[in-house]
């Protein structure tokens, strides 16, 4: 990228960087690690030319609050956080944008593949050590290890955080770049002291450590040649890519759409559904935004192995805004996260009915149809009453048919008639309508054997 292509949300960026590296040690903490692995790559950050992944941002920030305490940190991580998001955004946005991220996306998911199996190797090749008189023999293998372990947290967060970015271009469709609101910072260990062996003043192999790197090479040549141009690719998850033939891109997972109009007798004089409300641009950027940084920190939870920890953040998004939970899904699926999508639904079926009710009909209108098929009947065998209430709730409430009818439908093919007349008793007038219909969806068996419950149970309407 030349100084004139730059956008300007990266030209502000980059002076927040250049700011924040004039308060920190270039000598010491991951700052003096940054430099000394890729002083390019850092000198490309300063100038706006590159941007850095986010895990740099967060490892200066760190340096940062190490250097003068939480507190004086604390609003100049916020501006650089959120400076650091209107950047990518901005470069996101940029014709061929989208197929720069997936082609770094395919070469991160190598490299951190390659960083896990170094891992390995190392871990081996320590115990072989310990077995043989002690680590001391080796030297280094522990620091080493602890580096090796370093790329691959970094590798994975990168992956994480351009499956996010992935995420955020297609839920903003062209609206303004995302919102301000800081991201989580990401717990990360001091640098490990030591430089393992293989190479004077640096490290042997540090593909994801680095704000720069050849794509996912394997060779480390001698640091005292003159690269004949600039590093790039993989390791640098935000880097501008301006040569070499673009990759074709593969197709991504269109936004979900609307179901298509509803047919049936229970739908009787409906010809078209209501037109969807026009997507609020801000609001489509939070949700994005809030997505992303879940995801990223629970790809990091789970490569780290910290499963409780993950299982209290699914916990506390199963109960955000019902519209944001379809969003999520997708991301999940696309990180590789299918099985925490399938927690999640696990644990908003305990949440109450009329929630329940309201995530179903968002995670139907996104062609998630079976999810909240699955998440209604879970909810509704929990006891009668709770149904009905929930039912009255939502009729209630107006502008809610969609969900009163769904609820209605799950409760009358999971439950006996006998269940249905006994919640239809708590407002006959009221729920004896709705449960009959929903019951002749099912079939005209069901639909006889509801009305004969209603009329011994005297609850007809």
């Amino acid at each position: 990228m030349t100084v004139g292509q730059i956008p300007e949300e990266t030209r502000a960026f980059a002076r927040c960087l250049r700011e924040l590296t004039e308060l920190l040690d270039t000598g010491g903490g991951w700052c003096g690690v940054f430099w000394q692995r890729d002083p390019a790559g850092m000198r490309a950050c300063l100038d706006g030319t590159e941007l850095p992944p986010r895990d740099v941002l967060e490892a200066l920030l760190l340096d940062l609050a190490a250097r003068y305490g939480e507190a004086a940190a604390e609003r100049e991580t916020v501006r650089a956080r959120a400076l650091h998001e209107a950047a990518a955004a901005a470069h996101d946005r940029r014709p061929g944008g989208r197929e720069t991220l997936t082609r770094r996306l395919a070469a991160m998911r190598s490299e951190e593949a390659y960083a896990a199996e170094r891992e390995r190797e190392l871990t081996l090749r320590l115990r072989d050590a310990a077995g043989a008189g002690g680590p001391d023999r080796v030297p280094g293998p522990d620091v080493e290890l602890a580096w090796a372990r370093d790329d691959r947290e970094r590798a994975a967060a990168r992956r994480a955080e351009l499956v996010a970015r992935l995420a955020a271009l297609d839920a903003l469709r062209g609206s303004p770049a995302a919102g301000s609101a800081p991201g989580p910072r990401a717990p990360r260990s001091w640098p490990p002291t030591g430089e393992p062996e293989g190479r004077a003043g640096g490290r042997e192999a540090a593909p994801a450590s680095g704000p720069g790197g050849e794509e996912t090479s394997r060779s480390h040549p001698d640091p005292g040649r003159t690269p004949k141009r600039r590093p790039r690719g993989a390791r640098y998850a935000a880097v501008d890519d301006d040569g070499g033939p673009r990759a074709a891109a593969p197709g991504l997972p269109a936004p979900g759409v609307r179901a298509a109009a509803p047919r049936g007798a229970r739908y009787a004089g409906v010809d078209e559904p209501e037109p969807p409300p026009a997507e609020d641009p801000v609001a489509a950027a939070r949700t994005a935004r809030a997505v992303a940084d879940t995801v990223a920190v629970l790809v990091q939870l789970r490569a780290q192995g910290r499963s409780g920890e993950a299982h209290v953040l699914l916990c506390e998004a199963a109960g955000w805004p019902a519209a944001r939970l379809p969003v999520l899904a997708g991301v999940l699926e696309r990180a590789g996260l299918g099985a925490d999508w399938t927690t999640l639904l696990w644990e908003a079926a305990s949440q109450p009915l009329d929630r329940i009710a309201a995530v179903a009909a968002e995670l139907e209108g996104a062609g998630l149809g079976e999810d909240g098929r699955r998440l209604l009947r879970q909810g509704v065998a929990r006891p009668a009453s709770e149904t009905a209430a929930a039912l009255l709730a939502l009729d209630g409430a107006g502008g809610r048919a969609r969900e009163v009818r769904a609820l209605a439908d799950a409760f009358v093919r999971v439950r006996t008639p006998e269940d249905a007349a006994l919640a239809a008793r708590t407002d006959p007038r009221r729920l004896a309508p709705l449960l009959l219909d929903a019951a002749r969806q099912v079939s005209q068996r069901r639909h006889r054997d509801v009305v004969h419950a209603l009329r011994v149970a005297g609850a007809t309407p």
